[in-house]
């Protein structure tokens, strides 16, 4: 399975987004992670569909949009229509079984999130609607913040599974992820390594995602 490189653009100089978007894409991106968030699942507010309409017109990578966000049912539509390519809705705001099937509908690829504190369990019954799983190895929120405990084996252990029921879905990983320790994730069986400031605040952006891509 092909490994990816999103750069998160929470962590990018909004002041000058274009240019930090069309940098990361220059520098060998595979993917665009695009974060989410409403002041109410998780602590902070960031983007919504107008920003993601306006990054579609200077990119050509896909856009994974990560919402991070209550009842993401009500919102899949506009960010299809914003020119989202991947969305990824959590186990812990919505019926996976209803809103999964609903993102495909749509043409997007459909991921399932899962944050630390959850059990592996209880996203493993909905693993075959999904394009994608998403491991959260931070609490969703902010940027920056290093890696919780217990991450690592919870990635290895839905390695296993799906390995076990021959399904062919990446995982996806996303939070404290850096040059540092980018090669525990990939060894525990991650596929697509989202990385905020791993990427946005070093020197050289070409640099360390080649360096990245090196590791894994």
């Amino acid at each position: 399975m092909k490994k990816q490189i999103a750069p998160s653009i929470l962590s990018a100089d909004f002041a000058k987004l274009g240019e930090e978007i069309l940098a990361v894409e220059k520098a060998g991106a595979d993917l665009i992670h695009i974060d989410i968030m409403d002041g109410h699942f998780v602590p902070n507010l960031t983007m919504g569909p107008p920003l993601v309409q306006s990054i579609r017109k200077i990119t050509k990578l896909p856009l994974d949009c990560h919402l991070m966000i209550e009842n993401p049912e009500k919102f899949i539509g506009a960010f299809k229509d914003a020119g989202a390519d991947w969305i990824s809705v959590h186990i812990e705001t919505c019926n996976l079984a209803q809103v999964l099937p609903a993102i495909k509908k749509l043409g997007c690829k459909a991921g399932a999130v899962i944050n630390p504190p959850t059990p592996l369990e209880k996203i493993l019954p909905f693993c075959r609607l999904a394009d994608f799983i998403l491991v959260m190895t931070v609490n969703p929120g902010f940027g920056g913040q290093s890696t919780v405990d217990g991450t690592l084996e919870k990635i290895a252990a839905l390695k296993k599974f799906l390995v076990a029921k021959n399904l062919n879905i990446p995982i996806e990983v996303d939070g404290g992820v850096k040059t540092e320790n980018i090669a525990e994730f990939a060894k525990a069986g991650a596929d697509i390594f989202v990385s905020g400031s791993g990427i946005f605040h070093t020197k050289d952006y070409a640099k360390t995602i080649q360096q990245i891509k090196t590791i894994i």
